[in-house]
């Protein structure tokens, strides 16, 4: 474990973290391919479930003959943990659940410029305006409901709207989780400091249901022991494909709120490397951007492409089409008085 941080906001991260994942070593590496037979395991720290990703490493391991040590745990206490460690951190890349947690390692200088040929696969809004981290894929924050216990008119246009009495014990949310807190950081980013904490503390005082992860939140929608909650988007069709159906066929959908509302923002899942002459390093995050690795996440895990040629998950508009707020993904990179306020706000759960 972790005893002392050099800022005092990522440490407040890893108590806020009730549910944070351990470490785990993974050599599931590849025969080396020629060229590599001394070369040492490329270490990843992932901060996306490994349920989720290790099937992508593996494919990237077999198709370079590079050997990947994975270490997994929660985002935001691997952020902590890099930051920590500093310049004699292990990690090569690592691979993030949030732009936020991102940035948080950016803005210590921990991670080498990428080349601009990588940066350049993917849209300026979805990568560092300072060349350090790009994104991987897209997730879009939703209310998914269950549709047998509410009738879509009875949903709010905006985010802001759940903290009404009308909502009062009805949603579920997990404060602890990464990708909450980043849109925390984007409600104080859009709205300003005060009208996020306002908003906080109202959700707060309206009994929202809490949950350590989004899954529990989509899981209970699903069994009707909980009516609405805020996630992001693929859950649903992580669920369906582990049902054996089609996201129809669920009694639950994702609500979008329009008009570029901070409750519709699309966040990325994206990487850094901590070495820029480890050619490895830049290596993997090209075959996350290639074809193969975009045609994965679409596949797979029902994230939006960031690269041209893919299609939206179904039932949900093409990337270009996304009624999303417009604001800039580097301006995430302040966790620290994000999970201040969700503590001071009592959202924890």
């Amino acid at each position: 474990m972790l005893h002392q941080r050099h800022r005092a906001g990522l440490s407040a991260m890893l108590v806020l973290a009730l549910s944070a994942s351990a470490c785990a070593d993974n050599d599931e590496g590849a025969d080396s391919a020629e060229g590599a037979e001394d070369q040492e395991a490329l270490v990843l720290y992932s901060g996306r479930d490994e349920v989720l990703i290790q099937p992508l490493v593996d494919d990237f391991a077999e198709e370079t003959g590079i050997d990947v040590d994975v270490r997994y745990g929660d985002t935001a206490e691997l952020a902590a943990q890099i930051i920590e460690e500093g310049e004699n951190s292990p990690a090569d890349v690592f691979l993030a659940q949030d732009a936020g947690a991102l940035g948080a390692v950016a803005q210590d200088g921990l991670f080498d410029e990428l080349p601009e040929e990588l940066l350049n696969e993917v849209p300026e809004t979805f990568r560092d305006d300072s060349d350090q981290w790009v994104g991987l894929s897209g997730r879009l924050r939703t209310l998914i409901y269950n549709t047998d216990e509410v009738d879509e008119a009875d949903l709010p246009d905006t985010v802001a709207e759940l903290t009404g009495p009308e909502y009062e014990g009805r949603v579920g949310v997990a404060p602890t989780n990464a990708s909450f807190q980043s849109f925390v950081t984007a409600l104080r980013v859009t709205e300003g400091e005060e009208t996020a904490q306002q908003w906080l503390e109202d959700l707060a005082d309206n009994d929202p249901q809490y949950r350590e992860r989004n899954g529990p939140i989509v899981s209970d929608v699903l069994d009707g022991t909980l009516e609405m909650g805020l996630v992001n988007h693929y859950y649903l069709y992580a669920q369906a494909a582990e049902r054996g159906v089609e996201p129809e066929e669920l009694p639950a959908a994702n609500h979008l709120f329009g008009d570029g509302d901070i409750g519709s923002l699309m966040n990325v899942a994206g990487a850094g490397v901590f070495d820029g002459e480890n050619e490895s390093s830049v290596e993997m995050l090209e075959y996350f951007l290639s074809e193969e690795g975009q045609g994965y996440f679409v596949e797979e895990t029902s994230e939006y492409a960031l690269i041209d040629g893919f299609e939206a998950p179904d039932g949900l508009p093409p990337l270009d089409e996304l009624d999303v707020p417009d604001i800039d993904l580097n301006q995430l990179e302040d966790l620290d008085t994000t999970v201040e306020m969700i503590t001071d706000a009592g959202l924890v759960g």
